[in-house]
């Protein structure tokens, strides 16, 4: 068995290259092999959200505070609140992210194949992210 214990991790700042905004990404574990299982936790400020990615092997989001949006390419806009559950198929192009304005904290917990948990793809414009506003 192996214990990580809770602040033994460093947070990180979310890279430019994947979010918008200001976003924190705790991590929880990376099991070792032969699992391929990772965790993080994610905090997205009011207006922060994710690029457009995929996941080739499926991601699932658990919301644990605020209140955010979610969206799989060619359907609408979701809110998503604390205590949903999400759950992206592999290849299935989504973001996620805050409102414009409440942050919101999501648990990622993604499998990884070949090495690779995310496949990002471009940033989610202005345009994109505000339909949700006009909902």
């Amino acid at each position: 068995m192996k214990l990580i214990r809770n602040g033994s991790q460093p947070s990180a700042q979310g890279p430019a290259d994947y979010f918008t905004g200001n976003v924190r990404v705790d991590p929880l574990f990376n099991a070792p092999v032969p699992a391929r299982v990772g965790c993080a936790t994610v905090t997205l400020e009011p207006g922060a959200r994710s690029a457009w990615h995929t996941h080739p092997l499926g991601q699932i989001l658990i919301v644990t505070a605020g209140c955010g949006w979610t969206q799989c390419e060619g359907e609408p806009i979701e809110v998503i609140r604390a205590g949903d559950v999400i759950w992206c198929p592999p290849g299935h192009r989504h973001w996620h992210g805050a409102t414009p304005d409440t942050s919101m904290t999501h648990i990622a917990v993604q499998e990884y194949l070949d090495g690779k948990a995310v496949e990002w793809i471009e940033h989610v414009t202005d345009e994109q992210y505000l339909v949700g506003a006009n909902r």
